[in-house]
């Protein structure tokens, strides 16, 4: 990304697309600082985030994730890599991106992938982080933007914002609250790595 040029933003997702809507959101409003999003892609036909793009102006496309149901490898992988390449982006999103990422991908836009993780990282990784932080009873949790690695939800972490867990809260009003720091926090952390 060069000084005055857009940070070029490709957003993978696989349900609803809510965290995807309040980026676009943030662009719409002038909130994304000098980023930019230039496709939607999904790894389901049928997915809410696909339809979010007709209305913010920008692209959504289905690519084929095929032969795996959970991780994106082989000639699925090599599909997804050729097409976001052809966008050129400075920084890929992954926004409800329900697949385990291989060293290909990974390869292809080392440094450029983020991902939201609906815990404090280190804690609770992986599944159902929500769940896990409530089970175990603790009394803050959060979200985390990080960088993606290998190791999965172990990358560098860029921001993370801290939800209180109410003695009230039940797990369905505890991720109401978490979707809610999600929303502000992805964009606010794209804008910042779009400035630098």
């Amino acid at each position: 990304m060069s000084a005055n040029h857009a940070m070029r933003v490709v957003i993978l997702g696989s349900g609803r697309g809510t965290n995807a809507e309040a980026i676009l959101v943030a662009q719409k409003e002038g909130r994304l600082g000098r980023a930019e999003v230039v496709r939607i892609f999904s790894d389901r036909e049928d997915a809410g985030i696909l339809r979010l793009g007709a209305n913010f102006g920008v692209p959504g496309a289905f690519i084929d994730p095929a032969p795996f149901k959970t991780k994106l490898e082989g000639e699925g992988e090599a599909r997804y890599i050729a097409t976001i390449t052809d966008c050129a982006p400075d920084l890929v999103v992954l926004a409800g991106f329900m697949r385990v990422l291989k060293p290909g991908f990974l390869a292809a836009f080392a440094g450029k992938i983020i991902n939201l993780h609906p815990s404090l990282l280190p804690s609770f990784p992986g599944l159902d982080a929500v769940g896990q932080a409530f089970r175990r009873g603790v009394r803050v949790t959060g979200c985390t933007v990080h960088f993606v690695t290998a190791e999965v939800d172990g990358g560098p972490i860029v921001d993370q914002a801290a939800v209180r867990v109410d003695e009230n809260d039940t797990i369905e009003s505890l991720e109401a609250k978490i979707h809610a720091a999600e929303y502000a926090l992805l964009p606010e952390v794209i804008a910042r790595l779009s400035s630098g």
